[in-house]
């Protein structure tokens, strides 16, 4: 994958209407952008408290033919062609919109998303990426899926695709860059066989599936609205569909994955693996390891801008914010100034109920700890201190 130095986002929020693939109900897809840091997350609107997700490994909870997230009763199902959208454009920060439980599968392929990406324009961040080489060979075997992963300067995915009959088996191999994803990988649409259509609609699944979202393969015939968009299709598609499951590592990966017949199941245990791999240095460091370093100093016109603002009693965003407090997630407990007044101040800590202190403070009855909401004071507390010029670009400590 090209090297790109710095976090990106999108410029601007972007919307999608359709049909989940598997679901079949109409569905709203907004990409807003987000701060560095955050990584992707997927927000159901059409719930209270509007939940999200983390697009983590950790969270996948089912893979049966397709990759869904969870958190507590929350359910994001068919993530893997948005999240392989955006790993091939290198998009390392955004809130995902849903007011339904999927995605809409559009033409079945990533085309659409790509649209959506090209339209919002792609925004770089102060934050550095911090890619994630492999350092050690990995091999998994699930049923008929092998997978391999190999230490590798950049992203390659190789992948030979069958079905348990060994019809249509086809290979393709290609180093992902956000050139070769939208030319190569992008278009490439879902498929099925047709004697697994019963079994999917009996499961309650593909209840938005049709020939203008998938291939359907029967016997030597292949059924389409139209002519295929590769010669090898189908295993470009498996392809997306790993770049999409990989991406649920975190982070921007270097490495050659060498896939044989892969499935979600596959491409999410060796994402566990990966990750599991990226782990191990920070278990081995040292409990008592130096701290890192300070942040980057503000320059003198962010200072003055900042200071303006906070002299004028005006509002700032958490973009802003975080130009003042070293805090970020998930200890920033601050979201938004709304005003301030003299030696007074107010400010906005969104609480949703994914957040992760409620899995255990208290089970089925969420409480924000009284110890956070103190802390949250606090950094509201400290951007108040700061509005005096001699304390711009310090750190407020309570003792």
């Amino acid at each position: 994958m090209r090297r790109v130095p710095q976090q990106q986002t999108l410029r601007e929020t972007v919307s999608l209407e359709g049909v989940g693939l598997h679901s079949g109900n109409r569905v709203t897809m907004n990409f807003l952008p987000a701060p560095p840091n955050t990584g992707i997350r997927f927000r159901r609107v059409d719930l209270d408290g509007r939940p999200e997700v983390e697009a983590r490994v950790e969270n996948v909870s089912d893979t049966t033919r397709s990759t869904t997230l969870a958190r507590g009763n929350i359910r994001i199902h068919t993530v893997e062609h948005v999240m392989a959208a955006f790993a091939g454009y290198g998009i390392d920060n955004l809130f995902v919109e849903l007011n339904g439980n999927e995605p809409p599968i559009a033409d079945g392929s990533a085309r659409a998303y790509c649209r959506m990406i090209q339209t919002a324009g792609i925004s770089p961040q102060p934050e550095k990426r911090e890619p994630y080489r492999v350092t050690a060979p990995l091999e998994l075997q699930v049923g008929d899926s092998l997978m391999s992963v190999f230490p590798h300067d950049r992203l390659k995915v190789t992948c030979t695709s069958a079905d348990r009959h060994g019809r249509f088996t086809q290979f393709f191999s290609v180093e992902v860059s956000p050139e070769t994803w939208e030319r190569e990988l992008a278009a490439a649409r879902t498929f099925c066989f047709y004697e697994e259509i019963e079994f999917l609609i009996k499961n309650g699944l593909i209840r938005g599936g049709s020939l203008e979202n998938a291939v359907v393969i029967r016997d030597d015939a292949v059924l389409t609205t139209e002519p295929l968009r590769y010669p090898e299709e189908f295993v470009r598609h498996k392809m997306l569909d790993i770049l999409g499951d990989l991406a649920l590592i975190g982070r921007p990966l270097l490495a050659h994955v060498i896939a044989i017949k892969p499935s979600h199941t596959a491409n999410c245990e060796i994402a566990r693996q990966i990750a599991s791999q990226m782990r191990k240095p920070l278990v081995a460091a040292h409990t008592f390891s130096p701290p890192p370093p300070p942040p980057a100093e503000l320059s003198t016109a962010e200072k003055s801008e900042i200071l303006e603002r906070l002299q004028q009693g005006g509002a700032l965003d958490v973009m802003q914010i975080m130009k003042i407090l070293p805090h970020r997630y998930p200890f920033l407990m601050v979201d938004q100034v709304t005003r301030i007044e003299g030696d007074r101040i107010t400010a906005i800590k969104n609480v949703s109920v994914n957040e992760p202190y409620f899995q255990g403070h208290f089970p089925n009855h969420p409480i924000m700890p009284g110890v956070l909401q103190l802390e949250a004071i606090a950094q509201v507390a400290g951007i108040l201190t700061l509005r005096q010029a001699e304390n711009m670009g310090k750190l407020a400590y309570f003792m």
